[in-house]
Parts: structure tokens; C-alpha cells; sequence
């Protein structure tokens, strides 16, 4: 599949690194006693190229789209709730929006194919606030079945990484929290996880939406014939368009334009790791500009984040998606951020720093 992006450069610089380490290391506290939040700090300061990192504009954004293989039964909920959850979404009534209203959060809705028509009855050219209608043409449901064909045509794929790009490209702000919604995307990401990972596809394969033990064995076994039924999908966007979804793919493009932009990208859960997986496996220096927010109950994140080598921030064992996990986590990349900003040094508090020998006690 011949799609070019943009070169991503190595933001780290050995000088910039100290200096801000240096920063850090000299705040009014004991060496290394903000623990993860200090390393937060430092690549947050790296990725913006500032010793003052101020985290403008955030924008949350839902990637939605429906997948053919539900019709094999691999979730417990119908395709409808896709749709349904979009609704919520524009209402207002979503955790996801409950947490990015709490947080300033902007949240933006995309439909990359969700099997629904949002602007029906509406005059032509008229949209909805909180909506971006991002289908790709001849594929305005959704994909197709992959345990019967590719979920998406390469060239579908491909427009669906056009859209990520342009998507961002119009959004403000220095930062992206990556969320979506789309029945049966678990099972997408667990295929991306097995074939880009190596892994066996039980070791990637979890309850989704709910589903009960017996129904996660016949989920795997509807996996692991999809992936025999695709051998040759070996590259990352070979295996994207083979396994789907539209928006792991349109998320794709939107990941890889926020970090060539250096814009500070928080991921969210198995479905949004899925997509930094495949734009890893096609710019390994996106990672630099990621932010995981929690490891997700899913049963597949885990080993999506240990192939990735990364750390995601909370564990509270949430297996909602939505970027819930995303707006939860904001309020540390915000409070590391005002540490480096407003944080007092010993010299300007005029505090004592360590002594170099230990004080004997009296």
C-alpha cells in the first residue's frame, strides 16, 4: 500500500533533556519524590520544546465506526449501540463527555462509518455541532466482513488515514486525547495485536463488551480463522485494511499528524493502542509524543503495552473505551505541567538543599 507520511524527527535533545532534568531535579522537593509525575513532566517538556510547557486547546476526539464481523456474533451487544452511544455522545450523556466537561475538555465526534446517517432530515450541507462526518466513500456502513473478505479495499484505507490527517490539521490546541466507539473494535485490535505482535490471538482476546467465557472461546476461535483467512496481511497497513476498523484507521492518520505537529498525544485504552500499535510499526518515534493514560481491563492492552515497552499511567481496571480513561488522566499531564511551570527552586525559595554529608542527630 503506497502511502507516505511525514518523516517523524527525533525530538530529544541531549542539552534540552539535561537542562530540563536539571529544572526538575532542583524543585523544592527530595530528588525523584514526585516519582512518575517527574518523568511525565520531562516528556511533556520534550515533546514542546519547552522548559515552561503550558498544554493549550486539548481536544478529545471519539473515533466511531461499525464493523462487518459482528455479524459473527463476537460482541454482546448489537451494531445499533454504536449509533446509539454516538447520540449520547452529542447529548452529553456519555461518561467520556461527562469527563471532558469536567476537565475543559473539547470533545469532537467523528463518524469514519458508523451504519447510521446523522444528518438525515437535515438540509444539505447543514452538520451538528460536535459532529465531523469523516465516512469513506463506498463504505459509508462500515467494513466489511473480514472473516470473509478484507474488512477495507486499500484504497478505503488509505482515505480513511487521509481523513485522521486533516482531521488534526484543522483542530487547535498542542494536544490530542484519542478516544472512539464502534462495535465489535475489540476484536479489530485484537486482531492487530496478534499479527503485528506476534502473539497468539487467546493471549490478545478479552470480554469486549461483556461477553462470558464461552462466548470469548468461540470469539477467539472467529479470530484466529479471520487470521488464517489473511496470511499475507503481514505489513502494518496491509494488516489495518485486512482486519479493519475505519476508525483504527482514521485514528492512524491522526496520530501520526499530532505527533509530526508535536502535539502531545494522550492514548486511552486497547482500541486507541491499537492504532499508535500500527503507527509505531510505521514511525516507531510516535511514541515519544504518546501519553498512555491507564491500562485497560481488556485482557490484550497488557501485552499491547509490554510490546510497545511503554507505561500507562493509572490501572484502574476501566474497560469502557470512549478516551474515558484519557479525560481521567488529564489532570496529571496538567499538574506536572504547572510543577515545572510554578514550582519554586531551592535558590529562588531560598530553601536549603540536601546536605552534602548526612546530619548526626543531637
Amino acid at each position: 500500500m503506497n502511502t507516505h507520511f511525514p518523516q517523524l524527527t527525533d525530538i530529544r535533545s541531549p542539552t534540552f533533556t539535561q537542562a530540563l532534568q536539571h529544572k526538575i531535579d532542583t524543585k523544592t522537593k527530595p530528588l525523584g519524590a514526585l516519582g512518575r509525575l517527574e518523568t511525565l513532566a520531562l516528556q511533556l517538556g520534550e515533546i514542546l520544546g519547552s522548559h515552561c510547557p503550558e498544554l493549550k486547546d486539548p481536544q478529545l476526539v471519539v473515533f466511531a465506526g461499525d464493523h462487518g464481523l459482528v455479524r459473527r456474533g463476537v460482541s454482546a451487544f448489537p451494531q445499533d449501540v454504536s449509533w446509539q452511544m454516538v447520540e449520547n455522545f452529542l447529548a452529553g450523556g456519555a461518561a467520556v463527555s461527562v469527563f471532558a466537561r469536567l476537565n475543559q475538555i473539547a470533545l469532537t465526534v467523528v463518524d469514519c462509518g458508523v451504519n447510521h446517517d446523522f444528518l438525515a432530515g437535515l438540509p444539505a450541507g447543514a452538520g451538528r455541532p460536535g459532529l465531523q462526518v469523516r465516512k469513506v466513500p463506498g463504505a459509508e456502513q462500515g467494513t466489511a466482513d473480514a472473516s470473509e473478505q478484507a474488512a477495507m479495499t486499500p484504497l478505503q484505507c488509505q482515505q480513511a488515514l487521509q481523513n485522521g490527517i486533516e482531521l488534526v490539521k484543522a483542530l487547535p490546541g498542542n494536544a490530542l486525547l484519542l478516544g472512539e466507539m464502534g462495535i465489535g473494535n475489540t476484536s479489530a485490535a485484537s486482531l492487530l495485536l496478534a499479527r503485528l505482535g506476534g502473539l497468539d490471538v487467546e493471549l490478545c482476546t478479552g470480554a469486549g463488551t461483556g461477553l462470558d467465557a464461552p462466548a470469548v472461546q468461540r470469539k477467539t476461535a472467529v479470530l484466529r480463522d479471520v487470521l488464517a483467512r489473511h496470511p499475507q496481511a503481514q505489513a502494518p497497513l496491509e494488516a489495518l485494511a485486512a482486519f479493519g476498523g475505519f476508525e483504527i484507521a482514521t485514528m492512524v492518520g491522526a496520530v501520526l499528524q499530532a505527533a509530526h505537529e508535536r502535539r502531545v498525544i494522550v492514548v486511552d485504552g486497547f482500541i486507541a493502542s491499537s492504532a499508535v500499535l500500527v503507527a509505531h510499526a510505521l514511525q516507531p518515534l510516535v511514541l515519544q509524543r504518546c501519553v498512555f493514560a491507564h491500562r485497560s481491563g481488556e485482557r490484550g492492552h497488557e501485552f499491547m503495552l509490554q510490546h510497545l515497552g511503554v507505561q500507562a499511567l493509572l490501572d484502574l481496571g476501566l474497560r469502557l473505551g470512549e478516551g474515558s480513561g484519557a479525560a481521567l488522566a488529564w489532570p496529571l499531564l496538567q499538574s506536572a505541567c504547572a510543577m515545572l511551570r510554578e514550582m519554586a527552586s531551592f535558590a529562588s525559595a531560598g530553601v536549603s538543599e540536601k546536605a552534602s554529608e548526612p546530619v548526626e542527630s543531637v
